[in-house]
This record gives C-alpha cells, sequence and structure tokens, in this order.
C-alpha cells in the first residue's frame, strides 16, 4: 500500500469515528451510524475527486474504504457509552483525521500537476467537507465554523507545505508527513491552547 492510500485509508477511518460518535450523541440507529459514518470518511474525498476528475472515485476503485467506515460504525455503536466525553473524543479524533485528509488530498492533486493553487484548494476540501457534511447533517454546528477557532487555516496552512515543496525540493514522503504534522499542531493548539483568528465585530452605526 502507498503511503497516499494509507492516509487516504487512515482518514476514513478516523473522520468514521468522527461521524459515529455525532450519531451516537443524536442516538442514531445503527444504520445512521453507518450513513454518518460513511459520509463523514469519504466526503471530502469524493469531492476532491470529482473536482480533479479522477474516474473512478477512489472508494468506487477499492471498496474497502467503504468497509473501513462501516466497520468504525459499528465499533462505536457498542463501545460510545464507554466514552467518558464524547465531544471530546469528537475533536481530537477529527484533528487527526483532518491531518491525514488534507496531506493526502494535496499529495494527491500534486501528483496530477496541478498548479499550487489547486494543491491547496484540493488539501483544504479534503480535509474539511467531510466534517461539514457531518455536522450539517446532525445539525451540529459546523467545527469548521465555530467563531475564530483554526480549522480552514490548519487546512490551508498544512496543504500549502505539499504545494511549496516542489520549490525547495523536499522529498515526497518528508512533504506529506510535514504537512500532516503541520496540521494537526496547529488543529492541536486550537484546541488545547485556544489559538484564535480575529473575529469580525460590528461597530453601532453612526447617527
Amino acid at each position: 500500500m502507498t503511503l497516499i492510500a494509507l492516509l487516504d485509508h487512515a482518514a476514513v477511518l478516523v473522520f468514521a469515528l468522527t461521524g459515529a460518535l455525532v450519531a451516537s450523541r443524536a442516538q442514531l440507529d445503527i444504520i445512521g451510524f453507518a450513513f454518518l459514518a460513511i459520509l463523514t470518511g469519504v466526503g471530502g474525498g469524493t469531492l476532491r475527486d470529482v473536482l480533479l476528475d479522477r474516474n473512478p472515485v477512489f472508494w468506487m476503485a477499492d471498496p474497502t474504504y467503504l468497509a473501513v467506515a462501516v466497520f468504525a460504525a459499528f465499533v462505536v455503536f457498542f463501545t460510545a457509552h464507554l466514552i467518558e466525553s464524547r465531544y471530546t473524543a469528537i475533536l481530537w479524533l477529527d484533528a487527526a483525521a483532518l491531518s491525514f485528509a488534507v496531506a493526502a488530498g494535496a499529495r494527491i492533486a500534486s501528483t496530477l500537476d496541478q498548479s499550487a493553487s489547486i494543491v491547496v484548494v484540493m488539501g483544504t476540501v479534503t480535509g474539511c467537507l467531510g466534517g461539514l457534511m457531518r455536522d450539517v447533517v446532525a445539525n451540529e454546528v459546523p467545527l469548521v465554523l465555530k467563531q475564530g477557532e483554526l480549522y480552514v487555516t490548519c487546512a490551508v496552512a498544512g496543504a500549502s507545505v505539499v504545494a511549496l515543496a516542489p520549490l525547495v525540493g523536499l522529498d515526497a514522503t518528508v512533504t506529506v508527513l510535514a504537512s500532516a504534522a503541520l496540521t494537526f499542531a496547529l488543529r492541536a493548539g486550537s484546541i488545547a491552547f485556544g489559538w484564535r483568528l480575529p473575529v469580525y465585530k460590528s461597530r453601532p452605526p453612526r447617527r
């Protein structure tokens, strides 16, 4: 298995775990768990492949991705009650999945000889869209849109490592690992230390 395939599998697995945990918070049945797990696990990568015209889409070419997501759903269905804080688990698992997905998505775009801007966009799309779909479907406030919280910023920064790597001659493996590490470090800092971006605050209109 190539490094990119490994990262894609890891991203699907961990994102699927977060989808199933969100399903547990919503008290869905086992089919609901599987649906949210699959949607979260493959959502970002599916849009990436469609936009890049990769045919077939990754999980259609290799259905083991779906099996991984369903496996995650079943594991969480029978063990979620053992987790003290499911929301905290979702935050940290989502951070790990984001780092895997951003690195994989950006690297895939890079191997297709896309421009640096497209590499950044594809890494960001791969990392952010699955979780966004999960939260919208579950009627949760999307993590990607939490006020001032670093999320898309982390994805853009991580994907930029891959986009800029050819300029400094970084090895492909080092590039992908550095991308994942930077993405996770920024997201972890936001969760653990409250790193934030300035938010817009409107002023009262002048009379």
